[in-house]
């Protein structure tokens, strides 16, 4: 079984997902004409000139929280210091070039959501990737088929991932054995579960803000205290992207090491294409009501994620001193490590 496991890994993580995923994101980029450079002041409009929604539908603010909720976390932490040890510093480079193409994806994968939605039982707005496919390609087969896919990866696979690295950093931090804290987690998240998608996304909206609001302080402060070494810091990753500089040591593959491991992370990270955010695009009130709208909120989430949560984790690793490229200290107990030395 775990030779089965490994060699699906290498095929769909290692070829099919990555390839396709890019060429989508590079696709939608040019149909749409670079759309996340030229329409990205409308991505803050639609967030900050709209507060209110009617009682079918959450706020574009509140679909902005809640897709962050899912898209913030595990990558932006383990695996920034994953992709770091493995890749090396060109890593993030290419983690800022998928998260570009996969703007234009969530941009794409969010307005068909909005376009497909439909009224649920409860009166709310339901729709995502498995709704899209049923109505518009008019094929509720392999809607369905999509529909087992995420609720097995996200029922049992991505929130063990989340939650494996919250138990590994309460371990490192306060010595608290995990299954304290995964039956904390379990118990926390069934209250905001039950409450319904209305009661995920207030909790979204009070929660989410002050979570990244603390930890992008914190990356503020670190780089306002290294503010001379950030630009030099910044040409590193680009050099080590092309390999204009030499490979650091520890790193074996050079640019195709951080190239590979840098899309990797990224895609993990900003959930570009996964089909997980357009199912809370399609819960949200557009304003204005048009489906766009909800395709530039999570457009811009994508952005966050990655262009700045993952940047500031990077830098703070890299300005630490603790880095070493393909050292055995990696995922979230080398970020803590980093945070450690600076404050």
């Amino acid at each position: 079984m775990t030779a089965i496991i490994g060699f699906l890994n290498t095929i769909f993580w290692g070829y099919v997902l990555i390839y396709g995923l890019i060429a989508v994101g590079i696709y939608f980029t040019i149909r749409l004409r670079f759309q996340q450079v030229l329409h990205f002041p409308e991505m803050f409009r639609v967030i900050f000139m709209s507060d209110s929604t009617d009682k079918e539908g959450i706020t574009p603010f509140q679909a902005l929280c809640t897709s962050l909720a899912s898209r913030v976390g595990t990558g932006n932490i383990a695996g920034v210091a994953v992709a770091l040890t493995l890749g090396g510093p060109g890593a993030i480079f290419w983690m800022w070039v998928v998260a570009f193409v996969g703007m234009a994806t969530a941009y794409s994968e969010s307005t068909l959501a909005q376009l497909y939605k439909t009224h649920g039982p409860e009166g709310v707005y339901r729709g995502g990737p498995a709704f899209y496919i049923a109505r518009g390609l008019g094929l509720p087969w392999l809607g369905s088929i999509f529909s087992v896919c995420l609720i097995l990866s996200f029922g049992l696979v991505f929130n063990a991932v989340q939650a494996n690295s919250i138990a590994d950093a309460m371990v490192v931090a306060f010595g608290v054995p995990k299954l304290v804290t995964g039956l904390a987690l379990a118990a926390l998240t069934a209250v905001v579960i039950f409450g319904g998608i209305r009661k995920i996304a207030t909790v979204a909206e009070y929660v989410v803000p002050f979570m990244a609001g603390v930890y992008l302080l914190v990356a503020l402060f670190v780089l306002f205290t290294n503010l001379s070494e950030v630009p030099a810091m910044l040409g590193h990753i680009v050099g080590q992207a092309f390999g204009l500089e030499e490979a650091v040591g520890g790193v074996a593959g050079g640019v195709a090491a951080a190239m590979l491991n840098g899309v990797k992370r990224g895609l993990f990270s900003n959930e570009a294409g996964m089909g997980s955010a357009p199912n809370i695009a399609a819960a949200a009130t557009p304003m204005p009501h048009h489906p766009s709208s909800q395709g530039f909120v999570q457009a811009l989430g994508v952005f966050i994620d990655t262009i700045v949560v993952c940047t500031c984790t990077a830098l703070m690793i890299l300005l630490s001193g603790v880095y070493v490229p393909g050292g055995e200290v990696t995922g979230t107990a080398l970020t803590q490590l980093a945070m450690g030395e600076h404050i």
